[in-house]
């Protein structure tokens, strides 16, 4: 008999043939050799495989029971967006600084076995295919040059900027020869075609720089923002709600001031008298308060994930076994600085890993750091996203390895980030203070992003450059001035919002809707650890889903 599990199974396994690349984030095995169809008929014959399976899920006969009730609203909600992304034509604009084809053609060696022979026979094949995934790639993009659907200027800028790094002396791919040699597996056949792929990866990347310089970036759209029906559309997209942008904006305003008032208040026990910035500039240059270098900070960031998973499982969390180790490595160069999270494969033999991208070899303030650790690993996304890979029973396979909102995901983050302190683990004021410039980063996030691509004005009154326009610039000395953030990694930042339209919103959304949710829950008596299992349980969804997941 066809459930919505089996449905679910079956079609994984067809995203899975059609999408090597996700397969392998996906950890689902048989496709690491492979490359999607990146090219415009490739699209289309996902998207007429996808309303194949759209018709399949809506014959299931009605559900009667709550997960597999879940399970059909899922697979309904993932298969309409997919849908609406190529209705849209999403797939000739997939260019930005930090999540489009580009980054991902490259990423997804992070995440592919190096561990034995087979591993690298597949990291052979996919770098003798490369030329080929990135040509398909260039195919689509201009599809929509020639269409004048076209990405900003500096979306492209950036992307050059990248692609110059793959095809340098300094590139990952020639990195991958060395890894192969130091492995002491394989044969001298296999190393050969490890170097050539090696070389032909940094030619494809370096002719798709070209091609966007010369080619592409001529015929870039000058303005960063993309309006409102735009911005909507994604907000949905990411956060599963379409909350009042105006409010929301004016709500960012609010979460600003009370986030520097509070910083004020925390600066007058560590440096008294300095402003923001000063502030911020006394802690990163503590040498007491850093790491010498890059082993040193991973080392630290090790220790920090162990300690708080061995203090808070079954306090406040139950741990399964099979998500108790986590990886933190250094992420290879060419990608925007900061740090991110990879899930686990499915079956958990690739366990989930935090990959911190650093600029230069240190040393490296920690008074960020700490929270980060929390954000990025335990309890934060390796927690709510590897709990949920592990939820077999409950969640089907879809819900459990392919979907979820960013609203939901880094929603929990942020949320453990305040939860953390309010539990007491940031034993120094330093700590604390880098907490909330973390958060204060986040509500700048919400302001700049809503008001650069909605074209809002800040309002009169606010601390920041009152009553003028948002630039990339303005942008840009916010996140240093007030983020916190190095000018490089400002900029960085600042591109990668004006590219991914209304993600950048989904930390503080996200936050609010689980704080409300976490108020509602306790006035009707119920106990922390029990809000926070209703809340991983019911695995990633939407912030409107999810109230009715938690209460319902």
């Amino acid at each position: 008999m066809l459930t919505p599990f089996t449905l679910s199974d079956a079609l994984i396994d067809e995203i899975a043939a059609l999408r090597p690349v996700q397969a392998t984030f996906y950890g689902v095995p048989g496709h690491d050799h492979r490359w999607d169809d990146f090219s415009p008929a490739g699209a289309a014959h996902v998207a007429e495989r996808l309303r194949h399976w759209r018709a399949q899920v809506a014959a299931l006969p009605p559900q009667t029971d709550r997960w597999g009730k879940l399970a059909v609203s899922v697979m309904v909600d993932w298969l309409e967006r997919e849908l609406d992304a190529f209705a849209h034509r999403d797939h000739v604009t997939d260019l930005n600084s930090i999540a489009s084809s580009f980054q991902m053609i490259r990423m997804v060696f992070d995440t592919m076995d190096t561990k034995t022979v087979a591993g690298w026979e597949n990291v052979a094949a996919r770098l003798e295919g490369i030329e080929g995934a990135l040509a398909g790639y260039r195919a689509s993009l201009a599809a929509g040059l020639a269409a004048g659907e076209v990405v900003a200027i500096r979306q492209v800028r950036a992307c050059v900027a990248q692609g110059r790094v793959h095809q340098g002396e300094t590139s990952y791919f020639q990195g991958l020869v060395k890894a192969f040699t130091e492995s002491g597996l394989g044969t001298a056949d296999l190393r050969a075609r490890i170097e050539a792929g090696a070389t032909r990866a940094r030619e494809a990347y370096g002719a798709l720089a070209d091609w966007l310089e010369t080619t592409y970036l001529p015929k870039a759209k000058a303005e960063d923002g993309v309006g409102r029906p735009r911005y909507l559309r994604e907000m949905g997209r990411w956060l599963g709600s379409t909350p009042d942008p105006d409010e929301t904006y004016a709500w960012g305003w609010t979460e600003v001031r009370r986030i520097l008032q509070r910083i004020d208040e925390l600066g007058a026990s560590i440096a008294p008298g300095k402003n923001v910035p000063d502030l911020i500039e006394h802690v990163r240059s503590d040498p007491n308060l850093a790491a010498p270098d890059r082993e040193s900070l991973i080392t630290i960031m090790r220790e920090r994930q162990a300690s708080a998973l061995l203090q808070l499982d079954r306090a406040h969390f139950d741990v399964p076994d099979c998500i108790r180790q986590l990886d933190v490595k250094v992420a290879p160069p060419g990608g925007p600085l900061g740090a991110y999270y990879v899930s686990p494969s499915e079956d958990f033999s690739r366990p989930g890993a935090v990959w911190y991208s650093l600029e230069g070899d240190g040393p490296f303030p920690l008074y960020d750091q700490i929270s980060t650790a929390y954000h990025e690993g335990f309890p934060g996304h390796h927690l709510q996203c590897g709990l949920q890979v592990s939820l077999t029973a409950n969640l089907c396979r879809l819900h459990r390895i392919a979907y979820g909102y960013s609203g939901y995901a880094e929603g929990w983050a942020l949320y453990v980030e305040r939860l953390m302190g309010e539990l007491g683990y940031y034993e120094r004021p330093e700590y604390e203070l880098g907490m909330l410039v973390n958060q204060l980063l986040r509500a700048c996030r919400v302001v700049f992003d809503i008001g650069a691509h909605l074209g809002l004005r800040i309002p009169e009154g606010a601390p920041f450059h009152p009553g003028e326009a948002w630039t990339f610039e303005l942008g840009v000395e916010m996140m240093h001035t007030l983020g916190g953030l190095t000018p490089e990694y400002a900029e960085s930042e600042i591109t990668r919002y004006l590219g991914w339209p209304a993600q950048a919103i989904s930390y503080k959304v996200g936050e609010r809707a689980m704080l409300a949710l976490r108020d509602e829950h306790r006035g009707r008596g119920g106990e922390l650890k029990d809000f926070h299992a209703k809340v991983l349980a019911c695995g990633n969804v939407g912030l409107d889903l999810l109230r009715e997941q938690v209460f319902g």
